[in-house]
């Protein structure tokens, strides 16, 4: 394993025997443990800045379906899980947006697509890239004048093999069979497979590499959501889903305690196929020992299908009884629910799904490197990249179409451990759900598409001086142009009081499945009142049968006619084009204090962007009221708004590192970074999401001229060797935040659309019923004053609409932390150790007190992602054996402060721990066989809201074991 520290630019010319050539980064490729762990130390001792870097080899070797996975074994970097696999990172606390990734030092698009809106992340899916491809792993927590400007987390190169720095002829073939317990009703055991050939000829002149590798699995994950999140109420006063006060709940809350209700929950159970394909040509041809040329197309695509069957119960807000847990009645107490019964009536959802997605990547690129002299290097570089994501057929990115049975009458959930247990109570005469009784209601297919390309220009030298205390200056220039297009539709059909009768679907397409077994390693889940089943179906076999009714009433239910789809026109359409220019001068220095050696790399980088920033806003005339709790506005038009913006900055960088005794460093370093905002933060237009709610709607707005980032960042560490291999080392580090960019939220009539609700044809519908229970005012309307009910403008009441939009923050915010890593070898016995923590601490916390609520309110501005991480790796390596454990820990972190219904409230992950396992033996220098074991203890991840009662989500996560073979020849 390699896991250490790489120089900057010249920090290693003038040390030891292995020199490293200015400019270059060494990657280490070793065979054994204890070999690669020593020629890490030596590296890290050589580093003038902090870099952390895994080599090929060692990602080989882990037990890891992708980088990300491995990556987590950094000193600070902790990962997003998707699917149960690594996808995106966090590097001291700054999360997936934060970081920017390059391959061999250009910057690389992303594409990211989003269940229920057009996406605006620029994170970049480290599950789209097979490891086989990659040969060393790079990430700076400390910046250059060199490297891109947008991380201020750090900047993450992935670096590419070379066909000419392995002469000769060289073959890998690796297969693997990939077991994965977790599915239902796919292959438990499904193959990967990768080769790598590389060659040279013509004296080494001429050389070609082809890597490629495919990978397919099956799994599956069963998972408990509060996808619409909680209503967050202050006091004991009459808010909407107020707790009654007639005796019926226990601990009521005091006029200073603040609780939530539950908006819905839903049991979900998902299978899904990924299929990711990876390939890479590199040709490189050097006619002189000056002069090297290389060309290279990289490739790598992953599709993913989800098949989702789901069982769901909607809360309109009628608390009926249960208990919360005590308050204090003062200043920052916070009530859970323990037991919580909502009366909303009547639909239990049996929602099903079937979505396949694509992730596709390209990216052409061409390099010269020139050595114009003894003293000079010259290089020049351009690529052209592209990254895609979109749905692969007409049923969208995301669907959802409906079962239902409308008979139930109560819905009680028990939130008192970690699973939330719900049991429904049925309509007298009904003993639980029926396949007789039930029919569909509402559908939902939504196309969410995102493309960015990259056009990058890169010239790089660097000149070294024979004598003086400035050994080095590296300049430079770049000139970049990023595109990016992100877009949503969604074609909806608000049938959610029923679509036909029960005896227009056939009994046989609902197929009961036993609930409680779906989550037998979930602490609660064995409570006796837990639903005993659910019933699933196929999609098609719901829209065949949504179709025959559509057709026999002659009915038009989506842009296809009688046969549901998505809607390839969008309705939300963001484009946005960044043209950087950037120019860098670094001189990197050698001298002695008080006879002790230092280095020194001082540089300055100024860059200059222009932001053009269109979107597409819908024109909406009124409000549609189409189900119980469902509001729409109804679009008349459309037109394309274009706003432009800009920023430049200069951003010095420093370096230094001074030997005080032998094998006992120190280092400093300062630096200024920014990281640019998302791509919604910036659209050039306000728009308004289609679907609302009776109290209000909700939009954003977008700012080109919002300002990114700003960081100032001081790095103090220090490091002792005290034997071959081993190492302890300590750092801090500071981070200083200006133009903190946050979500805020303001309400106003947006484009003065009258609603139904609140109307005067809706109090009589009230005075006339004697009930405002939604479904009886709806029917009451609907059978009155026809249908569709619309809002009257001049007659009806003007729906708010809760708008959010990025802003920047007049304050400054701080993160700092500790990074802490020790690394052990027993002598001779084969044994070790690699233990590291890291700590990190924000300036502001977010207060789960503070509702958000109010006039005039700004949500609360908290940095996302900040939390401590720590790992230990022991290892046994001898006799021909290799034995890892991996012990992964992050602690609770915050990831959102807005939640599913677009309301100002909190989302916590949960702490989280895994252990992996690698066994493999070495049956000759040429063959290998190994077993991997991923969460061999099959932990599950949960996220709550303000209290550890208000769940979520609850995530079922199963182990998943590689059993292979590689073969070297």
């Amino acid at each position: 394993m390699i896991l250490g520290i790489l120089a900057a630019p010249t920090s290693y010319a003038q040390e030891k025997e292995e020199e490293l050539q200015p400019g270059d980064f060494e990657v280490i490729e070793v065979s054994g443990i204890r070999e690669s762990l020593t020629k890490a130390m030596l590296t890290k001792k050589a580093a003038s800045g902090v870099v952390d870097a895994i080599s090929a080899e060692d990602i080989g070797k882990f037990p890891d379906t992708n980088l990300a996975e491995s990556l987590q074994r950094i000193t600070g970097v902790s990962i997003d899980r998707s699917q149960g696999e690594g996808s995106r990172i966090t590097v001291r606390g700054f999360g997936p947006d934060y970081n920017v990734v390059t391959l061999n030092g250009r910057q690389m698009p992303a594409a990211n697509i989003a269940a229920t809106s057009a996406s605006s992340s620029r994170s970049y899916d480290f599950a789209n890239l097979a490891s086989e491809g990659v040969s060393a792993v790079e990430v700076y927590k400390t910046s250059l004048a060199s490297q891109p400007t947008g991380g201020i987390g750090s900047t993450v190169n992935l670096v590419t093999a070379k066909p000419l720095s392995n002469p000769g002829r060289k073959a890998t073939i690796t297969a693997k069979g990939m077991m994965d317990g977790s599915t239902e009703t796919g292959s438990t055991i499904t193959p990967l497979l990768s080769g790598i050939y590389s060659e040279t000829f013509n004296d080494d002149k001429f050389g070609i590499q082809l890597i490629g590798s495919y990978q397919e699995r099956d799994g599956g994950q069963a998972s408990a959501e509060t996808g619409n999140g909680w209503y967050t109420i202050k006091g004991d006063g009459g808010d909407w889903g107020s707790l009654p006060r007639d005796g019926s709940f226990t601990n009521l809350p005091g006029p200073n305690d603040v609780y939530s209700v539950p908006r819905n929950l839903a049991y979900n159970f998902d299978e899904f196929t990924r299929t990711r394909t990876n390939g890479q040509l590199t040709l490189q041809y050097a006619p002189t020992d000056t002069l090297t040329t290389t060309l290279d197309y990289t490739y790598s695509e992953l599709e993913t299908r989800t098949q989702r069957q789901q069982l769901s119960t909607w809360f309109n807000g009628v608390p009926a009884f249960g208990e919360y847990t005590p308050g204090t009645n003062t200043e920052g107490s916070v009530m859970g629910p323990v037991i919580y019964a909502d009366a909303t009536c009547c639909d239990v959802g049996l929602g099903t799904s079937d979505a396949s997605v694509y992730n596709e990547n390209k990216s052409i690129g061409f390099n010269v490197e020139w050595l114009a002299s003894d003293n000079l290097t010259l290089e020049l570089d351009y690529h052209s990249s592209t990254a895609e994501a979109g749905p692969q057929n007409d049923l969208g990115s995301d669907n959802v179409v409906s079962a239902v049975s409308f008979d139930r009458v109560l819905t009680e959930v028990d939130y008192s451990q970690d699973f939330p247990v719900m049991s429904i109570t049925y309509a007298d005469g009904v003993d639980g759900l029926d396949p007789s009784r039930m029919s569909t209601s509402g559908t939902s297919l939504r196309n969410s598409f995102m493309k960015s390309d990259i056009d990058q220009l890169q010239f790089r030298g660097n000149y070294y001086l024979d004598e003086g205390v400035i050994t080095s200056i590296d300049f430079g220039i770049t000139a970049m142009e990023s595109k990016n297009r992100s877009a949503y539709s969604v074609a909806q059909r608000d049938t959610w009081g029923g679509y036909g009768t029960a005896d227009d679907y056939p009994d046989d397409i609902f197929i009961q499945e036993d609930l409680p077994s779906r989550f037998d390693d979930v602490l609660g889940s064995n409570g006796a009142d837990l639903e005993p089943f659910y019933y699933a179906s196929n999609i098609q076999d719901l829209i065949g049968a949504i179709s025959a009714i559509a057709a026999a009433n002659g009915e038009t239910i989506s842009p296809c006619g009688t046969r549901l789809c998505m809607d390839p026109n969008y309705q939300v359409d963001r484009r946005v084009t960044e043209t950087q220019l950037a120019a860098y001068v670094q001189a990197n220095m050698e001298f002695e204090i008080a006879k002790r050696p230092v280095w020194i790399s001082a540089g300055l980088r100024y860059e200059d962007t222009d932001v053009e920033s269109t979107a597409l806003v819908p024109q909406f005339t009124t409000i549609q009221w189409s189900g119980a709790n469902e509001f729409n506005a109804v679009i008349d038009g459309e037109t394309f708004t274009t706003l432009d913006g800009g920023y430049d900055h200069l951003l010095p960088s420093f370096d230094f590192k001074m030997e005080v005794q032998e094998d006992w460093y120190v280092r400093a370093s300062y630096s200024e970074t920014i990281t640019r905002p998302g791509y919604a933060d910036i659209q050039g237009g306000l728009t308004v999401n289609q679907l609302a709610r009776f109290n209000g709607g909700t939009g954003n707005a977008g700012n080109p001229n919002l300002l990114p980032f700003e960081s100032t960042n001081i790095d103090f560490s220090t490091e002792y060797y005290y034997g071959e291999g081993s190492y302890v080392s300590i750092g801090y580090f500071d981070k200083t935040v200006d133009n903190f960019i946050g979500s805020d939220t303001f309400v106003d009539t947006i484009f003065d659309l009258p609603t139904p609700f609140g109307g005067p044809r809706y109090n009589e519908a009230v005075n006339a019923l004697g009930t405002d229970d939604a479904n009886a005012v709806l029917e009451y309307l609907r059978n009155n004053f026809g249908d569709p009910v619309q809002g009257i403008r001049g007659e009806d009441p003007l729906l708010p609409i809760t708008v959010t939009q990025a802003v920047n923050s007049d304050t400054s915010r701080s993160v700092d932390g500790f990074e802490m890593a020790v690394q052990h070898i027993f002598g001779e016995s084969g044994f070790g150790v690699i233990v590291n923590y890291t700590t990190v601490d924000g300036d502001v916390e977010y207060d789960n007190y503070n509702t958000n609520k109010g006039e005039g309110v700004q949500n609360q501005f908290v940095l996302l992602g900040l939390s401590d991480t720590a790992n230990a790796v022991l290892f046994y390596e001898k006799f021909g054996w290799e034995v890892r454990v991996a012990w992964n820990w992050r602690d609770q972190f915050l990831s959102a402060t807005i939640d599913g219904n677009g309301e100002r409230n909190p989302t916590y992950v949960e702490a989280y721990d895994q252990i992996d396992v690698n066994v493999r033996y070495e049956i000759n220098e040429d063959l290998e066989v190994f077993v991997e074991g991923i969460n061999v203890t099959g932990e599950y991840q949960r996220s709550i809201g303000r209290h550890p009662n208000m769940l979520m989500g609850i995530y079922d996560v199963e182990p998943r074991y590689n059993v292979g073979v590689r073969y070297s020849f």
